[in-house]
């Protein structure tokens, strides 16, 4: 009997409990942020890869103009190869293969400082993004955003709100 009104007893707790969690969690305003969307589509960020491509431009046409060297001494070693004496041939080569060593060297170091100024500048509309969201939260009294999520309901992702929040913002 008495293990009988403990079952109860405990019953009555737990279902009186999950009431409770079940009130708190419909309190609760919960949104959603798509941060890569925001990186793709806010103001700030098509700024930055804006700004990103005409700093690197003069380096990248440089590239594509050694690439071309490369390709045009390469054609001519293969087609004339026959015909050069060694010593003619050897020094092609030679020319070849530092030419291919400084552009894998310029190559390596152009992707290791656009890299770079990436990071540095998603860093800085991040920061921007953050701002947004948590003034979104507070205007709006938000219980907790997300970032990200498996799957989010349509009904509680504020994207659109933080884009054009970042949008007002220069």
């Amino acid at each position: 009997m008495v293990e009988t009104r403990v079952k109860v007893c405990s019953l009555v707790v737990a279902l009186a409990l999950m009431g409770v969690a079940q009130v708190a969690a419909a309190e609760a305003k919960v949104g959603f942020v798509n941060s890569d969307r925001v990186m793709r589509e806010a103001a700030p960020a098509v700024r930055a890869q804006q700004r990103l491509e005409k700093e690197f431009e003069k380096r990248e046409q440089e590239l594509q103009r050694m690439a071309k060297d490369l390709q045009v001494l390469q054609d001519e070693l293969e087609r004339a190869g026959t015909t050069l004496s060694e010593s003619d041939n050897r020094n092609k080569e030679r020319a070849f293969n530092d030419l291919n060593r400084d552009f894998q060297r310029k190559q390596r170091e152009f992707r290791e400082d656009i890299n770079q100024r990436r990071n540095e500048e998603l860093a800085s509309v991040l920061e921007r993004a953050n701002r947004a969201v948590k003034q979104i939260a507070e205007n709006e009294k938000f219980d907790v955003i997300l970032q990200d999520a498996v799957y989010a309901s349509p009904r509680i992702d504020i994207t659109d709100k933080v884009v054009k929040a970042l949008a007002d913002v220069k």
